[in-house]
């Protein structure tokens, strides 16, 4: 009995030690360079406002995402036109929006990398075109908007530039919204579109300001990163509601899932970062692209630095009081922007790689000292982790591995722990853990 359970340590070992070489390849091939470029040709149109020209071909939000379609259109130029690329639009009003200056089309540029075994599954990776003086509503005045939210912006070109190399079972999208800052117009629109074009998303990582090292509280940090993520869904029922007083799951929801993955292949391939799962939807009072997604009831979280400086945010190019204020080219830290890149590039190559979540996982074993848990068969699938964590733990702390769709954890008493379920494939690519949905009687 005991060689049994050696044994089925070691294979258990052997399945959470695997990585993939791949994806270190990946994270060498980003480019802190061709960000930089990117960034740059960015700061040059001036102003990026969503209101701002539309006609120009080097000034305003028009010569601005007509320049990141290009930029999606040459990478698929050198991968034989594997990526395909389209605006996808909405038009706003100036009547009842208090931060629209006047009617205009929000206009997001759509590159899409089609999976080769589910190409209705979707990992998302987005940033943002548009940029803002001190005034929102003012769309003349120069914009550079280096890290908020080029770099975001400039991240996901390189994103596709390297991603684009591969093929993957899954899809990869690389998207450009507009709208952020007035109002998270185009990320709504956008959630919209997928939802009635009935996207199957796996998640959506939005990137808003990956490039900054020095935080307006002095602290300098090149390693640090966080990853925010609502604990359940917004759109959950109130039968959800109430299972989850009587059996848990209040940090579990789906957007959490993807943050812990986030978290976990970032210290298995990048364990120089440090990933900080921050447990809100997004900065406190304030808003990100991925909460639109969010509402409709879809995996989204935002990926930004550790440490803000405020006087490089929403503020007009001056010196003031011995503080150069503004969003300008040299505050952005290149190589930094770089591993947060290289963060969003794993993430979906791993889940682009992975076969699908299980969608039902039932859990048992009230009044025993055992775990039951029982999920469906998932086409793709070599295997499944089960995972368990203290319940005060932020992560998932330990797995078994196992090819079957139902399993007994002997021992592990179900009041102490939560669980969760994960599909591997062949590969050894895992799925977003899935938090039991069901009772299993």
């Amino acid at each position: 009995m005991k060689k049994i359970t050696l044994l089925l340590l070691l294979i258990n070992f052997s399945f959470s030690a695997q990585t993939d070489a791949k994806i270190y390849t990946i994270i060498n091939a980003i480019s802190s360079d061709s960000i930089q470029k990117n960034v740059k040709t960015l700061t040059e149109f001036g102003t990026r406002n969503t209101f701002s020209d539309t006609i120009s071909t080097t000034r305003g939000i028009g010569a601005a995402r007509r320049w990141i379609k290009s930029k999606f259109d040459e990478i698929s130029n050198h991968c034989n036109n594997c990526i395909s690329t389209f605006y996808q639009k909405d038009f706003v009003t100036k009547k009842g929006n208090k931060r629209v200056p006047h009617d205009a089309w929000v206009v997001n540029v759509i590159a899409i990398q089609k999976g080769t075994k589910y190409p209705n599954k979707y990992i998302i990776m987005s940033g943002d075109i548009d940029s803002r003086a001190s005034d929102t509503m003012d769309f003349t005045t120069d914009a550079p908007g280096a890290n908020d939210n080029a770099s975001g912006m400039a991240g996901t070109i390189e994103a596709a530039r390297v991603l684009s190399n591969y093929k993957f079972e899954s899809s990869i999208i690389y998207v450009g919204l507009s709208g952020e800052e007035q109002g998270l117009f185009g990320g709504a629109g956008l959630a919209k579109y997928a939802k009635e074009n009935n996207w199957d998303i796996i998640g959506v990582l939005n990137n808003d300001m990956i490039g900054n090292i020095q935080g307006v509280d002095g602290v300098i940090d090149n390693r640090s990163f966080r990853i925010f993520s609502e604990p359940v869904p917004a759109n959950e029922t109130e039968n959800q509601r109430k299972l989850r007083r009587f059996y848990g799951g209040e940090v579990d929801g789906i957007s959490r899932q993807l943050a812990r993955y986030i978290h976990k292949i970032t210290k298995t391939y990048m364990p120089e970062m440090n990933p900080m799962m921050i447990y809100r939807l997004d900065r406190f009072g304030r808003g990100g692209h991925h909460r639109p997604f969010n509402d409709l009831g879809f995996a989204g979280i935002r990926i930004m630095e550790a440490h803000e400086n405020y006087t490089q945010q929403h503020q007009d190019i001056r010196f003031e009081n011995g503080i150069k204020y503004g969003d300008t080219f040299e505050h952005v830290n290149f190589e930094y922007a770089k591993k947060l890149t290289a963060v969003n590039a794993i993430t979906m190559a791993g889940l682009a790689s992975a076969p699908p979540s299980p969608k039902e996982v039932a859990i048992g074993g009230i009044v025993e000292a055992s775990a039951k848990l029982k999920w469906n068969k998932v086409e793709g699938a070599k295997g499944y982790k089960i995972y368990w964590r203290d319940t005060t733990s932020p992560t998932w702390d330990y797995a078994r591995y196992t090819e079957n769709t139902e399993f007994t954890l002997d021992g592990i008493v179900i009041d102490n722990f939560f669980f969760g379920v994960a599909s591997v494939g062949k590969n050894g690519h895992e799925s977003v853990v899935v938090f039991p949905n069901k009772i299993r009687r």
